[in-house]
């Protein structure tokens, strides 16, 4: 038998040398660890750095222009006069209840006139405001959702560029985009008929609506007159009336 098993000396320093060296290499692991450690980084770190950052440049332009002060003042007054505020009616005609009494008022309504406002525009060749075509150009946006930025359509909306009925009767176009249209709908000879229908656009103003149809009339390749507002105006009262359907519109 070894001697040196029984030595508590021995056992004493190998207890020690054995906890130091748990100890360093736990420094070791420490000091690695300390060294390198980082962050997790996910989609959503890297959305909210956007989101910061764009937050940050808003306050700060916000605040070039408007004092936190003058913004407290406002929320006071505000909030003073809230109490006082008495609702106003007001009558939002492009609001109607499908079946309502209105609803089937309207749909009996006689038909408008497309022929009159068609020929009520300007020629095909009248030189274009090209601020009409940058006010088009923005508002195009909430459509490229469907047809498309570059007007090539998708799966839930019918192609813009090219179009047979982007260049045809302009009646066509103000009318879809007071009362929507809904079932298929034959593009340069090739048939659409998607799931949802467009729904109308009626709450934009009649300008809005001239600049948007013009935009699309004179780009993505397409070349044709531009809208008015007098024309879009002339159609109000087809708001509220059922969607349309390719039958309803006029030939291109």
């Amino acid at each position: 038998m070894d001697p040196n098993r029984d030595n508590p000396f021995l056992r004493f320093a190998t207890f020690w040398w054995g906890l130091g060296t748990f100890l360093i290499f736990a420094l070791l692991l420490a000091v690695i660890w300390f060294f390198n450690r980082k962050e997790p980084v996910t989609l959503e770190d890297v959305a909210a750095k956007t989101r910061y950052e764009t937050k940050a440049k808003v306050d700060a332009e916000q605040a070039a222009v408007l004092s936190q002060e003058a913004i407290e003042a406002a929320m006071t007054k505000v909030a003073a006069e809230l109490p006082n505020a008495k609702p106003i009616a007001v009558e939002k005609p492009d609001q109607v209840v499908p079946g309502s009494p209105t609803a089937q008022k309207l749909a009996a309504a006689p038909a408008a006139d497309t022929a009159a406002v068609d020929s009520a525009g300007p020629a095909a060749d009248a030189p274009i405001d090209p601020a009409v075509m940058e006010a088009g150009k923005a508002l195009f946006l909430t459509c490229s959702a469907c047809h498309g930025q570059n007007g090539e359509g998708g799966p839930i909306g019918p192609p813009l560029a090219g179009s047979d009925w982007v260049a045809g009767p302009v009646s066509n176009l103000i009318r879809i985009q007071l009362r929507g249209l809904t079932g298929p709908i034959t593009v340069s000879g090739k048939e659409y008929n998607f799931a949802a229908p467009m729904a109308p656009l009626s709450y934009q103003t009649d300008e809005q609506i001239a600049a948007v149809l013009t935009y699309v009339r004179n780009s993505f390749g397409n070349k044709a007159s531009a809208v008015t507002a007098d024309q879009v105006k002339a159609l109000r009262s087809e708001v509220g009336k059922p969607m349309l359907t390719a039958q309803d519109l006029v030939k291109p």
